[in-house]
């Protein structure tokens, strides 16, 4: 326990090294705002005229999916800010520090979910404002909120040993945008799963993307009456693949940071 509290303890302090840095570096904050806002627009009122939801509203269909894509995008901004940190030699300072092992990890995980939740914020507000609403209620929101910040929170950690694997922050970026970019749209995020072509359905389906974004969709009540229910088990079942989703990755990932981090 007291290891635990050490552990804890020394990275709320990294993660406040951070967050000082986002609000004295504010294009950080803007990048991370302007991507999902620009998604709105263009999707929902460029191509959402073309794009039809049976006994729907596309507006509200969408949302959901530029939630998850958003989240999906920010985890990126872990692996970016440890390479960046490991160039600049900031981690060898921290490696020569009498603080726990897993701090810095964990700082930068927690500071970056710090900005995911900014931009959920964001986001739902733009959404209310062009027609999302949410008929199951606050609570429903929150819950809503809550599980996408989880599923946020899980994939900062594979981005963490990217970073800690790779030192230049331009092949970070490219690299999640090769991985991050088909991953998020061979999804159900922008257009129902029905209609992907046959041998690319069931990729969508047991897509974990695909899962964050029915069980978003469901909770906040988003889907409409009479939508045929799904045939994969993941799409059945969103929130329990979901949950399982970031157990195995928090089971695989945490340890595997920390003990990179430690080489």
């Amino acid at each position: 326990m007291r290891q635990l509290r050490r552990a804890v303890g020394d990275g709320m302090i990294v993660a406040q090294r951070n967050v000082i840095k986002i609000r004295r570096v504010p294009t950080v904050l803007v990048g991370a705002l302007i991507q999902p806002l620009t998604m709105i627009v263009v999707f929902g009122f460029v191509f959402g005229g073309a794009i039809e939801i049976p006994n729907g509203n596309y507006r509200e269909f969408l949302i959901g999916g530029v939630f998850a894509t958003t989240v999906t995008f920010s985890s990126s901004f872990t692996a970016a800010g440890l390479a960046d940190d490991m160039r600049k030699g900031i981690i060898d300072r921290f490696r020569s520090l009498p603080m726990s092992r897993s701090a810095v990890v964990v700082g930068r995980t927690a500071s970056d979910l710090v900005l995911t939740m900014i931009s959920v914020l964001v986001m739902g507000l733009a959404g209310l404002a062009v027609g999302w609403r949410v008929p199951n209620g606050i609570r429903a929101a929150l819950a809503g909120f809550a599980l996408l910040l989880l599923y946020a929170y899980a994939l900062s950690w594979i981005m963490a040993y990217v970073g800690l694997r790779v030192r230049s922050v331009e092949t970070v970026n490219n690299a999640a945008l090769i991985v991050i970019f088909p991953l998020t749209f061979a999804a159900n995020t922008m257009v129902p799963a029905d209609t992907l072509p046959d041998w690319l359905r069931p990729v969508a389906e047991w897509n974990p993307v695909s899962a964050i974004t029915q069980a978003a969709r469901e909770i906040f009540g988003n889907i409409p009456a009479g939508t045929p229910e799904p045939t994969a088990w993941s799409l059945q079942n969103p929130v329990t693949y979901t949950l399982i989703c970031v157990a195995v990755i928090l089971f695989v990932f945490v340890p595997l940071s920390i003990r990179r981090y430690g080489t």
